[in-house]
Protein backbone atom coordinates (compact mmCIF):
# COMPACT_ATOMS: atom_id res chain seq x y z
CA UNK A 1 0.00 0.00 0.00
CA UNK A 2 1.16 3.69 -0.76
CA UNK A 3 2.54 5.86 1.88
CA UNK A 4 -0.43 7.98 4.07
CA UNK A 5 -1.04 11.62 3.12
CA UNK A 6 1.40 12.67 6.50
CA UNK A 7 4.25 10.57 5.17
CA UNK A 8 4.08 11.66 0.99
CA UNK A 9 3.51 14.73 2.22
CA UNK A 10 7.03 14.82 4.29
CA UNK A 11 8.73 13.05 1.42
CA UNK A 12 7.23 15.21 -1.21
CA UNK A 13 8.59 18.32 0.93
CA UNK A 14 12.19 17.11 2.14
CA UNK A 15 12.52 15.98 -1.97
CA UNK A 16 12.35 12.76 -1.66
CA UNK A 17 9.99 12.81 -4.25
CA UNK A 18 11.12 14.51 -6.94
CA UNK A 19 9.31 15.81 -10.56
CA UNK A 20 5.95 17.31 -11.06
CA UNK A 21 4.67 13.85 -12.42
CA UNK A 22 6.36 11.97 -9.51
CA UNK A 23 4.57 14.23 -6.86
CA UNK A 24 1.45 13.60 -8.07
CA UNK A 25 1.74 10.20 -9.02
CA UNK A 26 2.33 10.00 -4.87
CA UNK A 27 -0.11 12.76 -3.65
CA UNK A 28 -3.22 10.33 -5.67
CA UNK A 29 -2.22 7.31 -4.28
CA UNK A 30 -1.60 8.68 -1.05
CA UNK A 31 -5.51 9.65 -1.41
CA UNK A 32 -6.21 6.11 -2.53
CA UNK A 33 -4.86 5.20 1.12
CA UNK A 34 -6.67 7.54 2.61
CA UNK A 35 -9.78 6.13 1.47
CA UNK A 36 -9.13 2.60 1.79
CA UNK A 37 -8.01 3.44 5.43
CA UNK A 38 -10.79 6.11 6.68
CA UNK A 39 -13.11 5.89 9.37
CA UNK A 40 -15.82 8.19 8.05
CA UNK A 41 -19.22 6.63 8.24
CA UNK A 42 -21.11 9.23 5.90
CA UNK A 43 -19.91 11.21 2.65
CA UNK A 44 -19.64 14.45 4.21
CA UNK A 45 -17.17 13.12 6.58
CA UNK A 46 -15.32 11.62 3.93
CA UNK A 47 -15.06 14.51 1.51
CA UNK A 48 -13.99 16.27 4.54
CA UNK A 49 -10.77 14.36 4.81
CA UNK A 50 -10.13 14.38 1.68
CA UNK A 51 -10.17 18.01 1.29
CA UNK A 52 -8.05 18.13 4.43
CA UNK A 53 -5.36 15.31 3.07
CA UNK A 54 -5.70 17.89 -0.39
CA UNK A 55 -4.58 21.02 1.53
CA UNK A 56 -1.82 19.23 3.56
CA UNK A 57 -0.10 17.96 -0.06
CA UNK A 58 -0.34 21.09 -2.12
CA UNK A 59 1.11 22.80 1.05
CA UNK A 60 4.61 20.37 0.70
CA UNK A 61 4.87 21.85 -2.82
CA UNK A 62 3.74 25.04 -3.70
CA UNK A 63 4.75 24.97 -7.58
CA UNK A 64 2.70 22.25 -8.19
CA UNK A 65 -0.55 22.18 -10.22
CA UNK A 66 -0.41 18.79 -11.61
CA UNK A 67 -0.64 17.59 -8.21
CA UNK A 68 -3.40 19.90 -7.16
CA UNK A 69 -5.14 19.16 -10.74
CA UNK A 70 -4.99 15.59 -9.48
CA UNK A 71 -6.32 15.37 -6.45
CA UNK A 72 -9.30 18.05 -7.65
CA UNK A 73 -10.25 15.81 -9.95
CA UNK A 74 -10.33 12.60 -7.90
CA UNK A 75 -12.37 14.56 -5.22
CA UNK A 76 -14.91 16.08 -7.58
CA UNK A 77 -16.07 12.52 -8.72
CA UNK A 78 -16.40 11.43 -5.47
CA UNK A 79 -18.18 14.45 -4.84
CA UNK A 80 -20.47 13.88 -8.03
CA UNK A 81 -20.78 10.60 -7.31
CA UNK A 82 -24.88 9.43 -6.94
CA UNK A 83 -24.40 7.18 -3.69
CA UNK A 84 -23.97 8.09 -0.26
CA UNK A 85 -22.69 4.26 0.77
CA UNK A 86 -19.23 4.41 2.05
CA UNK A 87 -17.57 1.39 -0.10
CA UNK A 88 -19.23 2.27 -3.00
CA UNK A 89 -17.45 5.87 -2.50
CA UNK A 90 -14.14 4.54 -0.87
CA UNK A 91 -14.18 3.23 -5.04
CA UNK A 92 -14.94 5.80 -6.46
CA UNK A 93 -12.25 7.56 -5.09
CA UNK A 94 -9.63 4.19 -6.01
CA UNK A 95 -11.22 3.83 -9.43
CA UNK A 96 -11.09 7.85 -10.26
CA UNK A 97 -7.08 7.51 -8.62
CA UNK A 98 -6.49 4.46 -11.08
CA UNK A 99 -8.35 6.03 -14.33
CA UNK A 100 -5.80 9.58 -13.36
CA UNK A 101 -2.81 7.72 -13.30
CA UNK A 102 -3.61 5.19 -16.03
CA UNK A 103 -4.40 8.91 -18.46
CA UNK A 104 -1.29 10.25 -17.07
CA UNK A 105 0.53 7.41 -18.38
CA UNK A 106 -1.12 7.51 -22.01
CA UNK A 107 0.12 11.15 -22.17
CA UNK A 108 3.49 10.49 -21.54
CA UNK A 109 3.55 7.75 -24.18
CA UNK A 110 1.87 10.26 -26.43
CA UNK A 111 3.76 13.02 -25.82
CA UNK A 112 7.09 10.87 -26.31
CA UNK A 113 6.08 9.60 -29.81
CA UNK A 114 4.91 13.27 -31.13
CA UNK A 115 8.42 14.67 -29.59
CA UNK A 116 10.51 11.97 -30.78
CA UNK A 117 9.84 13.12 -34.22
CA UNK A 118 11.72 16.45 -33.33
CA UNK A 119 15.00 14.62 -32.54
CA UNK A 120 17.01 14.12 -36.14
CA UNK A 121 20.14 11.90 -36.74
CA UNK A 122 23.76 13.36 -35.71
CA UNK A 123 21.64 16.08 -33.46
CA UNK A 124 22.57 17.72 -29.96
CA UNK A 125 19.92 17.71 -27.28
CA UNK A 126 20.39 20.43 -24.92
CA UNK A 127 17.94 19.87 -21.49
CA UNK A 128 18.04 21.18 -18.01
CA UNK A 129 16.98 19.35 -14.70
CA UNK A 130 15.02 16.04 -14.79
CA UNK A 131 11.59 15.64 -16.34
CA UNK A 132 10.79 11.91 -16.33
CA UNK A 133 8.76 12.92 -20.18
CA UNK A 134 11.94 14.31 -21.52
CA UNK A 135 13.80 11.78 -20.79
CA UNK A 136 10.96 9.16 -21.78
CA UNK A 137 10.91 11.10 -25.11
CA UNK A 138 14.98 10.65 -25.40
CA UNK A 139 14.08 7.14 -24.62
CA UNK A 140 11.97 6.67 -27.97
CA UNK A 141 14.26 8.57 -30.31
CA UNK A 142 16.70 6.43 -29.03
CA UNK A 143 14.36 3.09 -29.71
CA UNK A 144 13.84 4.71 -33.35
CA UNK A 145 17.39 4.00 -34.22
CA UNK A 146 18.19 7.40 -34.33
CA UNK A 147 21.83 8.55 -33.40
CA UNK A 148 22.04 11.61 -31.20
CA UNK A 149 24.08 13.20 -28.25
CA UNK A 150 22.48 15.25 -25.27
CA UNK A 151 24.05 17.70 -23.40
CA UNK A 152 22.53 18.26 -19.81
CA UNK A 153 23.19 20.90 -17.08
CA UNK A 154 24.15 19.35 -13.07
CA UNK A 155 20.97 21.59 -12.34
CA UNK A 156 21.97 23.24 -8.81
CA UNK A 157 21.77 23.39 -5.86
CA UNK A 158 20.33 19.69 -5.48
CA UNK A 159 21.65 18.31 -8.43
CA UNK A 160 18.25 16.83 -10.72
CA UNK A 161 20.77 16.85 -13.54
CA UNK A 162 22.49 13.85 -12.32
CA UNK A 163 19.29 11.90 -12.37
CA UNK A 164 18.95 12.76 -16.07
CA UNK A 165 22.58 11.95 -16.98
CA UNK A 166 22.44 8.98 -15.20
CA UNK A 167 19.27 7.36 -17.05
CA UNK A 168 20.63 8.97 -20.06
CA UNK A 169 23.39 6.58 -20.05
CA UNK A 170 21.65 3.82 -18.93
CA UNK A 171 19.34 4.38 -21.90
CA UNK A 172 23.13 4.13 -24.13
CA UNK A 173 22.82 7.95 -25.10
CA UNK A 174 26.03 9.63 -25.75
CA UNK A 175 25.78 12.26 -23.01
CA UNK A 176 27.63 15.33 -21.45
CA UNK A 177 27.55 16.76 -18.42
CA UNK A 178 28.59 20.54 -17.39
CA UNK A 179 28.00 23.15 -14.44
CA UNK A 180 25.15 25.43 -15.17
CA UNK A 181 26.78 28.37 -15.42
CA UNK A 182 28.29 26.93 -18.69
CA UNK A 183 25.11 26.72 -20.55
CA UNK A 184 26.26 29.87 -22.96
CA UNK A 185 29.47 28.36 -23.94
CA UNK A 186 27.77 25.02 -24.96
CA UNK A 187 24.72 26.49 -26.29
CA UNK A 188 25.95 27.44 -29.78
CA UNK A 189 27.02 23.58 -30.28
CA UNK A 190 23.42 22.03 -29.78
CA UNK A 191 20.40 21.59 -32.02
CA UNK A 192 17.62 21.99 -30.09
CA UNK A 193 16.63 22.79 -26.61
CA UNK A 194 14.50 20.65 -24.48
CA UNK A 195 12.84 21.07 -20.92
CA UNK A 196 9.87 19.69 -18.72
CA UNK A 197 7.71 22.14 -17.03
CA UNK A 198 6.40 22.61 -13.40
CA UNK A 199 3.82 24.73 -14.11
CA UNK A 200 2.01 26.20 -17.39
CA UNK A 201 -0.13 29.74 -16.67
CA UNK A 202 -3.17 30.88 -18.70
CA UNK A 203 -0.42 33.01 -21.08
CA UNK A 204 1.07 30.36 -22.04
CA UNK A 205 4.80 31.53 -19.98
CA UNK A 206 5.94 28.13 -17.96
CA UNK A 207 7.36 27.65 -14.32
CA UNK A 208 10.15 25.19 -14.42
CA UNK A 209 13.62 24.21 -12.40
CA UNK A 210 15.42 27.62 -11.60
CA UNK A 211 17.68 28.40 -14.63
CA UNK A 212 15.51 27.47 -17.75
CA UNK A 213 14.28 31.12 -17.95
CA UNK A 214 17.71 31.81 -18.64
CA UNK A 215 18.31 28.91 -20.77
CA UNK A 216 15.44 30.12 -23.10
CA UNK A 217 17.04 33.33 -23.41
CA UNK A 218 20.32 32.23 -24.53
CA UNK A 219 18.48 29.75 -26.78
CA UNK A 220 16.63 32.67 -28.63
CA UNK A 221 20.62 34.46 -28.38
CA UNK A 222 21.85 31.77 -29.93
CA UNK A 223 19.15 31.02 -32.56
CA UNK A 224 18.21 27.61 -31.09
CA UNK A 225 14.89 26.37 -31.30
CA UNK A 226 13.36 25.90 -27.36
CA UNK A 227 10.14 23.11 -26.54
CA UNK A 228 8.52 22.57 -23.72
CA UNK A 229 7.82 19.11 -23.01
CA UNK A 230 4.20 18.80 -20.94
CA UNK A 231 1.34 17.25 -20.25
CA UNK A 232 -1.28 19.97 -20.29
CA UNK A 233 -2.32 19.25 -17.08
CA UNK A 234 0.40 21.08 -15.36
CA UNK A 235 -1.62 24.07 -16.31
CA UNK A 236 -2.72 25.93 -13.27
CA UNK A 237 -6.24 27.54 -13.75
CA UNK A 238 -5.81 29.54 -10.50
CA UNK A 239 -3.65 31.73 -13.49
CA UNK A 240 -6.64 32.29 -15.13
CA UNK A 241 -8.17 34.89 -12.34
CA UNK A 242 -4.53 36.65 -12.37
CA UNK A 243 -3.27 35.28 -9.96
CA UNK A 244 0.58 34.38 -10.43
CA UNK A 245 2.05 30.65 -10.08
CA UNK A 246 3.73 30.82 -6.90
CA UNK A 247 7.55 30.24 -7.25
CA UNK A 248 8.53 28.23 -3.66
CA UNK A 249 11.39 29.40 -2.15
CA UNK A 250 13.43 26.48 -0.33
CA UNK A 251 15.94 25.99 2.68
CA UNK A 252 19.08 28.57 2.25
CA UNK A 253 20.83 25.24 3.04
CA UNK A 254 20.77 23.48 0.21
CA UNK A 255 22.86 25.79 -1.57
CA UNK A 256 24.69 26.88 1.23
CA UNK A 257 25.17 24.51 4.65
CA UNK A 258 27.53 26.34 6.45
CA UNK A 259 27.33 29.96 5.14
CA UNK A 260 28.66 32.99 7.30
CA UNK A 261 26.15 34.60 9.83
CA UNK A 262 24.83 37.52 8.40
CA UNK A 263 24.72 36.54 4.99
CA UNK A 264 21.74 36.70 2.84
CA UNK A 265 21.07 33.60 0.94
CA UNK A 266 18.06 32.95 -1.42
CA UNK A 267 17.15 30.00 -3.00
CA UNK A 268 14.15 30.08 -5.33
CA UNK A 269 13.52 26.36 -6.99
CA UNK A 270 11.67 27.96 -10.51
CA UNK A 271 11.57 30.62 -12.39
CA UNK A 272 9.44 31.83 -15.13
CA UNK A 273 9.75 31.55 -19.03
CA UNK A 274 8.22 33.91 -20.89
CA UNK A 275 5.99 32.84 -23.83
CA UNK A 276 7.57 34.40 -26.60
CA UNK A 277 11.05 32.39 -25.86
CA UNK A 278 9.03 29.21 -26.83
CA UNK A 279 9.00 27.86 -29.70
CA UNK A 280 6.63 25.45 -28.97
CA UNK A 281 4.69 22.69 -25.96
CA UNK A 282 5.40 19.29 -27.17
CA UNK A 283 1.87 17.98 -25.50
CA UNK A 284 -0.36 14.96 -25.54
CA UNK A 285 -2.23 17.21 -28.56
CA UNK A 286 0.96 17.64 -30.50
CA UNK A 287 3.17 20.76 -30.78
CA UNK A 288 1.15 23.65 -30.12
CA UNK A 289 2.01 27.25 -29.52
CA UNK A 290 2.09 28.51 -26.15
CA UNK A 291 -1.11 31.18 -27.24
CA UNK A 292 -3.30 28.46 -27.69
CA UNK A 293 -2.11 26.60 -24.90
CA UNK A 294 -5.27 27.11 -22.72
CA UNK A 295 -7.52 26.96 -25.61
CA UNK A 296 -6.29 23.58 -25.94
CA UNK A 297 -6.23 22.52 -22.34
CA UNK A 298 -9.83 23.12 -22.14
CA UNK A 299 -10.79 21.42 -24.63
CA UNK A 300 -9.55 18.76 -23.97
CA UNK A 301 -9.82 18.86 -19.84
CA UNK A 302 -13.19 20.49 -19.66
CA UNK A 303 -13.45 19.68 -15.84
CA UNK A 304 -10.43 21.98 -15.17
CA UNK A 305 -12.42 25.41 -15.64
Amino acid sequence: MADSVEVTAKKIRKLQVQGARNVAIAAVKALQTQAQQTKAKTKQQLIAELKVAQTLLAAARETEPLMRNAMYYIITQTQNAETTKIEALKETVVGSADNFLKDLDASRERIAEIGAKRIRDSSVVFTHCHSSTVTRLLAKAKEQGKNFKVTCTETRPAFQGRITAKELVDLGIETTFIVDSAARTFISEVDIVIVGADAITSEGNVVNKIGTGGLAVLAREARKPFYVVSELLKFDPETLGGECEKIEQRNPAEVWAEAPKKLTVRNPAFDVTQNRYIHGFICEEGIIAPQTVMEVTRKRFPWLF
